[in-house]
């Protein structure tokens, strides 16, 4: 790049470089190529976003198909709270999770053996999962006071190798369920695998169980009935995508020995921030713009996420479920199909140097890369840090070398006509993990205001459990049919059941009953040389 370009680039980046002092982030968006008259154009519609965002703040109704508030903002500052009952159920939590994560570290509440806990089992998933393993994961050291474990799927064989890692630990394993409605098909089954294993290992579950859930939920009965340690709060106000700091991120975060006022601080600094309608000094209204920009407000190009720091590798995942559930819609408000959304991925840099860089630089130019940059090199202090403190060239640490590659990709990317934004932070602690939850959350609720969709529902998650669910009672139906002693091909017990229309999930059914000898259903060969589809199914005899 010659000299000129770079001079040019340089007064485009003093011009449009946000730094937030006050909450240790900075943006950067010189590498993107809007036009300042872009900016003055948006203004009207960013102004409308800007009040948009205050109603919901104020407690309007934002989820419409449930006719409920939305109000992740107040749980880092319940003064805010549309009423005082709501302040008080927050601040009065926030209290329960300290008092009882206290009583844990000291031994005030013991597992059934009588031991402290010293390890911590997460039940969850989505929003009950992404965030807990992103702030651990980010936070965490060897300095930990319980040791974490997470279920995050209904896949049996990522459970097995979880309570592996558990092993002889299961007496003094503590367990956390997370469920707003307690109704989650994965949560549950994970909970009933477990309550399974403790009994097996002649615990009692109760004894070693948490939930976090909704009032009177299937869950909240189901805990209260089998005597558990406790229980949290989730309310219908809180979007699961939106819940790192209520009970589903605080208490674990807390159980690890994560500071999470730290965290809250962050987020509550970081909101009085993002409300400013002043673009110079907002970043999160600065990033909706970008992603406006660059995906002409259609999505138009996929937001790729390169943090240059091991400790923010699933920051990638959490974002897809923030960004993604939350813009991927088919209606707009007034009802147009519109199919919006902005797909989200990503891993760490330097990594993606060795991986999918090459692409990014010289394949389809369908995306735009937010960097994440951290100054501080090292979380443990500079001269407990081997791997800071040696020179790995005279006068260069590991740490240059990855700000180096982070300066080289991005300059490179540029050069070839692939636009970025960078985020910068001092360090990756909870105040820092705070701030970029809360300017990403209003950065998306800010997109959303200005492609006029409601980010706040999530209509095809719904659709896709009803399916789900779907399957299920059809597998129980198959189930039953080989009990009554048919045999015979996918599409004749389809037949016999009457789902002849179903016959391809059926035969899905059969084939995955046939791969587990535990459910003594056989799959044989019609011949030979017969396509797969012919095989009979059938009980063992």
């Amino acid at each position: 790049m010659d000299k000129q370009s770079l001079e040019t680039l340089w007064n485009k980046y003093k011009n449009h470089f946000i730094d937030c002092r006050r909450i240790g982030l900075a943006l950067d968006v010189s590498r993107m190529n809007f036009s300042d008259s872009f900016l003055v154009e948006m203004k009207p519609a960013l102004r409308a976003a800007f009040a948009a965002m205050t109603e919901l703040e104020n407690g309007a109704i934002a989820n419409i198909d449930e006719n409920r508030m939305v109000g992740h903002y107040w749980l880092r500052n319940a003064k805010r709270a549309p009423s005082s009952e709501i302040t008080e159920e927050i601040d009065s939590n926030l209290d329960a999770i300290k008092t009882f994560v206290k009583k844990i570290r000291r031994g005030e509440i013991k597992s059934q053996n009588k031991k402290k806990f010293t390890d911590a089992l997460i039940i969850g998933i989505g929003g009950s999962a992404l965030g807990p393993q992103f702030v651990s994961s980010a936070l965490g050291s060897a300095k930990d006071r319980l040791t974490m474990h997470f279920f995050d799927n209904t896949d049996p064989d990522g459970m097995d190798r979880v309570l592996e890692r558990i092993g002889k630990s299961l007496s003094r394993t503590l367990t956390v369920v997370i469920s707003k409605s307690g109704g989650t098909k994965e949560t549950r089954n994970g909970m009933l695998i477990t309550q399974a294993t403790y009994a097996a290992k002649g615990l009692d579950f109760g004894r070693h169980a948490v939930a976090v859930t909704g009032s009177g939920s299937e869950l909240d009965h189901f805990a209260q009935s089998h005597h558990w340690i406790a229980r949290f709060p989730m309310w219908d106000w809180v979007g699961g995508r939106t819940s790192e700091l209520s009970s589903v991120g605080l208490l674990p975060a807390a159980l690890q020995g994560i500071d999470i006022d730290g965290m809250l601080k962050g987020a509550r600094d970081a909101d009085a921030v993002t409300r400013k309608p002043d673009l110079c000094e907002n970043p999160a209204a600065m990033l909706a713009l970008m992603w406006y920009y660059i995906g002409d407000g259609k999505g138009q190009k996929d937001m790729v996420i390169l943090p240059y720091k091991d400790r923010l590798m699933l920051l990638s995942k959490y974002l897809q479920q923030l960004v993604m559930e939350s813009l991927g819609k088919q209606l707009d408000r007034s009802g147009q199909v519109v199919n919006q959304g902005i797909a989200v991925y990503g891993n760490k840099g330097s990594t993606d140097q060795h991986a999918y860089v090459q692409q990014l630089r010289e394949g389809v130019n369908n995306f735009f890369v937010t960097f994440i940059e951290v100054l501080k090199s090292s979380a443990m202090e500079e001269n407990a840090s081997m791997a800071e403190a040696v020179e790995v060239e005279p006068g260069i640490h590991c740490g240059d070398y990855l700000s180096g590659f982070y300066q080289g990709t991005r300059s490179a990317l540029y050069e070839n006509g692939r636009e970025s934004i960078t985020l910068t932070i001092d360090e990756v602690t909870p105040r820092a993990i705070g701030v970029l939850i809360a300017v990403f959350e209003r950065a998306v609720g800010l997109y959303a205001e200005l492609i006029n969709i409601n980010a706040y529902h999530q209509p095809g998650v719904e659709a896709g459990k009803k399916a789900a669910s779907a399957v299920i009672a059809l597998h129980q139906k198959v189930m039953s049919q080989l009990r009554a002693g048919t045999r015979g091909t996918a599409e004749q017990i389809a037949s016999a059941l009457g789902e002849r229309s179903n016959v391809e999930t059926v035969f899905h059914i059969l084939r995955r009953l046939a791969a587990n000898p535990g459910r003594k259903v056989v799959m044989t060969a019609a011949s030979e040389d017969a396509p797969v589809t012919e095989s009979v199914f059938g009980l063992e005899a």
